[in-house]
Parts: structure tokens; sequence; C-alpha cells
């Protein structure tokens, strides 16, 4: 595929990705961490405003991670396709949008679309972060961000809900326009020009295929049976289109295919555990709310700042003991909360599912999008992010049927 730059009149050639501070990068991705996980502690309140079960209410929950799932290639492909700066306007847009439409919806279907807005805007800011990351410690920056303001998230949605509404609770994401200013003028003006159509056909399949899934944990017979059609249909439009909206390319590379799917699994034992802990500890100890979401936030905290180490010291340590560590620790967060017979262990959980997967988005994004060319660069960050966002969605609808039903 043949890529060119126009450049805008009046451009500088010399800003590039290395000059935007980490900093920068992780302020413009994280608050979305804090946005989507903002709900945890406040489930029953927001059930009680809206009229709808505990259970049903997690539709939000469900639905804000659908929309990052499919959100994160779409925009990529807009990353890809307009450069940085469009993307960063459009993502913005949509974050405002959507917490203006939380703010007022009265019924639960206007609040999750409102919810939906917000999570396609969050995506974009977050793939234009990763994608001028480039180093696994930048990265790592950036997820320990995702980390570090997922784990703030119940606790602050609680305070701010108990301060306000839980309606403001939701607003957290408008954080992320803090650093929108400071990424424009610091980023490429370069606009990359793509001469190939866009697959427009691919991409419909791609989110049909990645909706069903979705639904697999509610609805699991006649969500798998959509997802093998789907999917078949969309296995067939690579197979005629190699070099269409999800290159033929990356579905070979071994380090790819394994990267994302480690990835969505630890993302799926990370969000299950995420709102089923607050729950347990609830029915197994006398703690309070706020006792629960601090002994919360203390734990992921702790992961998030251990899975910074290692994707500091990733390349140090090697690809072979990286993967050891993410699956051994992947694999024991949910075994010691499903046997635990001691309640306070199940923040021991936490840390370990939280480094889990914060470490791993890290070091195994640097993993993904190492097996791609340049030019892919968007694109393979995009796909990546819909397999971890997919266990963003498929967690809350586990823990529903686990706990909160």
């Amino acid at each position: 595929m043949t890529q060119l730059t126009r450049v805008q009149p009046g451009a500088s050639r010399a800003a590039g990705p290395q000059q935007i501070s980490a900093l920068w990068l992780a302020l413009l991705a994280s608050p979305i961490a804090a946005g989507a996980n903002s709900p945890v502690l406040i489930l029953p309140v927001m059930a009680d405003s809206l009229g709808v079960r505990t259970a049903t209410v997690t539709w939000l929950v469900t639905v804000f991670a659908w929309a990052m799932a499919i959100g994160t290639p779409l925009m990529a492909t807009l990353l890809r396709r307009r450069g940085t700066r469009l993307t960063l306007a459009v993502g913005s847009f949509l974050i405002v949008a959507g917490t203006a439409l939380v703010a007022v919806a009265p019924w639960l279907p206007l609040a999750m679309a409102g919810r939906a807005a917000q999570a396609v805007g969050g995506a974009g800011l977050a793939t234009v972060a990763m994608t001028l990351a480039g180093t696994a410690r930048r990265m790592g920056a950036i997820t320990a961000g995702f980390g570090i303001l997922g784990a703030m998230g119940p606790l602050v949605g609680s305070w701010i809900a108990e301060a306000a509404s839980w309606r403001a609770a939701l607003a957290i994401s408008l954080v992320a326009l803090l650093a929108v200013p400071a990424v424009i003028r610091r980023s490429p003006a370069a606009v990359p020009v793509v001469t190939a159509p866009f697959d427009g056909r691919g991409a419909a399949l791609l989110v049909c295929t990645a909706s069903a899934l979705v639904l697999v944990p509610r609805y699991p017979a006649p969500a798998v049976a959509a997802a093998i059609v789907v999917g078949a249909v969309l296995a067939a439009h690579i197979h005629r289109h190699p070099d269409g909206f999800v290159p033929a390319a990356l579905l070979r590379s071994p380090a790819f295919v394994a990267s994302t799917l480690l990835a969505c699994a630890l993302a799926t034992s990370y969000f299950t555990l995420l709102f089923t802990i607050p729950q347990l500890l609830r029915e197994r100890t006398e703690w309070s709310t706020a006792a629960i979401g601090a002994g919360q936030l203390v734990a992921l905290l702790i992961g998030s700042a251990l899975s910074l180490v290692l994707a500091a010291g990733a390349v140090r340590i090697g690809r072979p003991r990286v993967l050891a560590v993410l699956i051994a620790v992947g694999a024991l967060a949910p075994l010691t909360a499903a046997m635990t017979p001691w309640a306070p262990l199940l923040l021991v959980a936490a840390t370990l599912a939280v480094f889990a997967t914060t470490g791993g988005q890290a070091t195994l994004a640097v993993y993904a999008t190492g097996a791609a060319p340049e030019s892919q660069r968007p694109t393979t960050i995009g796909l990546f992010n819909l397999c971890y966002q997919l266990g963003g969605a498929f967690g809350p609808a586990i823990a529903a049927l686990l706990v909160l039903g």
C-alpha cells in the first residue's frame, strides 16, 4: 500500500513523536481508564436512579468497553488516513458530546449512547498516544497511567457521586482534554495520504464480529452462533482483500496473534475481578464502601507501579521471561480470588491482576507492533487494543453473572 505525506502550509518538519513528553501522552490516554472504572462502587446508586437492577446497569460498563473495542480500530484508521490532529479533534468532540448526553439522560439506553460516544472518543485519544509512544519504556508510562488512574477510578467515582452525582462521576474522561493542545502543538503536521480506498465492508464485518463476541457472556448460544457466521464471512473477506481493514499479514504473524490473545485473556481476568472483588468484600466483611474503595485503590496502585518496573526492564529481562511472568501472575490472580478463605487476600488478587494486565498491555503492545511495518503501526495498535478491550467487555458481563445478579 502506497503511503505519502502532505505537509500543511507553514508547518515545521522538526516536530516528531519523540519530542512529546511521555507524561503528556499518559495524560492524553489515561483518564479514559478512570472513566471506565468510575462506576465500580456506585452501581447500586446508578441502578436506583435509572430504575433498573444492579446487574442491568452494568450494561453501562459493557457498552463502554464494547465501544472502546470497536472504536479503537476505527479511530486508528482515521489516524492512519487523516493524521494526528483530526483524530484528536474528533475524539475530543465525542468525549464532550457523550459526557453531555450522560449528564441529561433520563433512561438507561440514552445513557448507554452517551457512554459509547465517550468510549469511542477516548479510544481515539489513547490510540494517538500509543502510536506516538514508540518504545516499551514510553508505552509503559502510558499503560502505568492506565493502571494508576484506573485504580483511582472506583474511589474517585464514589467521592464525586457522593459530593455531586453519579452522572458527574462518569465525566472523568474530560480530564484527557487537558493534554490535547500540547500534543497537537508537538505532533507532526504532516497528514498521511493513503491511496487505497477505505475498506468499509471489512470494517463493518469486524465491528459485527466484535459486537457478537461482547454478547457471548450474556447470551451465549445466539452470540456464539452469530460470531461464528460473521467471523467466517470476515475471514473470507480478508482472504479476498489481504490489504484491507484487517491486514492478512498481521493475522499470519505468530507474535501479533499470541500477544493480542494473551492481552485479551489478562484483561478479561482483571476486569472480572475489578467488579467482583468489591461485591465479595461487601458480603464477607463489614467494611464500608469507602474502606473497600480505599483498599482496592492501594492494591491497584501497587500493581500498577510494579507493572511500570516490568515495562522499563522488559528489554533487559527478555521476551520469554516477560511472557512467563505475565502468564504465571495472570493465572494466579483469579485462582487466589476463587480459593482464598480470607477476604483481605482478595485485594492481593487485585494487585496481581492489575500488574499482569497493565504490564502486559505495555510489553505485549510493543511485541505486537514489532511484527508489523511502520506504515501499519496505527492499524496494529488499533487491532491489538480491540482485543484488549474485548476483555474489558467480557469482564463486567462475567462479574454480573457471577455475583451481581
